[in-house]
């Protein structure tokens, strides 16, 4: 079996750290503050993203300079989706949800934008010392991570990729209804999509989207180190 493109594998970073941050909507100059205040090293340490990296802030062009640094892995996000489908999607609504600055860029740029949006992985996993874990932008399909691999992995396709990803990209079920059901095979999965105003757990499912992108009203990012578990609070 061909391992599918949506899936990225991480062998254990055996010289520095692995840290996950929360979605960032634009907000890069605040990420590399959060980052310099733990003394994130580059030549060691790893930052792996929940996705939404665009949309909302005042720095989104500055995406791809942060794709093209190889310690920076990101899965898609759902704002990510909207650039991927731009050409197709509801542009009105995206724009309502911050997307204006996609709005302003070339033709050129536009499509620089969605080829390499386009090549973003759906779900990351990342071997730590204690086990796998996974990263996804909002929550896993299946009830194991095996079951969305293997799903991946077999080249779903149409109407069941569809449904997969819109899980993986939008769903808020888990956390609306406090579900600690948890994914098996698994040390964590982590994910962003939904705010809270503090990382929640529920089960093994991390939430790390702190709302670094709306630091007006008190967000923050949050970077989880991904051997350790507990988050890691920047000086705000």
């Amino acid at each position: 079996m061909t391992p599918s493109p949506l899936i990225r594998r991480f062998s254990p970073n055996r010289l520095g750290r692995d840290l996950a941050v929360g979605d960032i909507h634009g907000y890069f100059a605040l990420l590399q503050q959060a980052l310099d205040s733990i003394d994130f090293n580059p030549e060691r340490d790893r930052l792996f993203s929940v996705g939404d990296l665009t949309d909302r802030g005042p720095e989104c062009a500055e995406a791809l300079d942060w794709l093209a640094r190889p310690w920076f892995h990101p899965v898609c996000g759902n704002h990510d989706d909207y650039v991927c489908r731009h050409e197709s999607c509801d542009r009105e609504n995206w724009i309502q949800n911050g997307g204006g600055w996609f709005e302003q860029l070339s033709q050129e740029e536009q499509a620089l934008f969605a080829a390499r949006y386009r090549a973003l992985p759906l779900a990351i996993e990342v071997q730590t010392r204690r086990g796998p874990v996974g990263l996804l932008h909002a929550d896993c399909p299946f009830p194991t991570w095996q079951g969305l691999l293997d799903r991946l992995d077999a080249g779903v396709s149409g109407g069941r990729l569809r449904a997969i990803k819109n899980v993986c990209l939008w769903s808020r079920r888990r956390i609306e209804l406090l579900d600690e059901g948890g994914i098996e095979d698994l040390v964590a999965l982590v994910v962003g999509h939904t705010p809270v105003s503090v990382p929640v757990r529920l089960g093994n499912v991390y939430y790390i989207d702190t709302g670094g992108w709306y630091p007006h009203a008190g967000g923050y990012f949050t970077l989880l180190d991904l051997d350790s578990l507990p988050p890691l609070f920047p000086e705000r």
